[in-house]
């Protein structure tokens, strides 16, 4: 991928991660209670984290083949997600699979600027450490 290429997926990301989570904070009352649903169920009520990758993909016009290969090309390093639906035709393929790598580094990056946005507002949950007194 060439450098410009990496600036434009790197704004999109930090771009989605920004959107999504405060999206989360509003929905969900708070950080913490977003970071818990989230990592209970990313397709739960007030999460729906495969509607906003579909809505975020049609905003920045990801929607076609070049689209796809433009964000599996950034992500050419990650393993492949589970969640991938590969049948059909090869740009359902593709839109499939690069919409799933997507949303999974989506959804790790969200629970790690929820995770920090709770423990600012002194929200987090305690570590084991502290309760224990350790």
């Amino acid at each position: 991928m060439d450098l410009h290429q990496r600036q434009q997926f790197d704004f999109l990301f930090a771009t989605a991660v920004e959107r999504y989570t405060e999206r989360l904070e509003q929905r969900n009352e708070g950080a913490a209670q977003a970071l818990e649903r989230l990592r209970r169920d990313p397709e739960g009520p007030g999460i729906w984290l495969s509607e906003f990758v579909d809505a975020l993909f049609e905003e920045f016009l990801l929607g076609d083949p070049a689209g796809a290969a433009f964000v599996l090309q950034a992500l050419e390093r990650r393993p492949l997600p589970a969640q991938a639906e590969l049948g059909g035709t090869v740009r359902s393929a593709l839109s499939g699979l690069a919409r799933a790598a997507f949303s999974e580094l989506l959804r790790a990056k969200a629970e790690e600027a929820l995770e920090q946005r709770a423990a600012f507002a002194g929200t987090a949950p305690e570590p084991e450490m502290q309760r224990a007194g350790l």
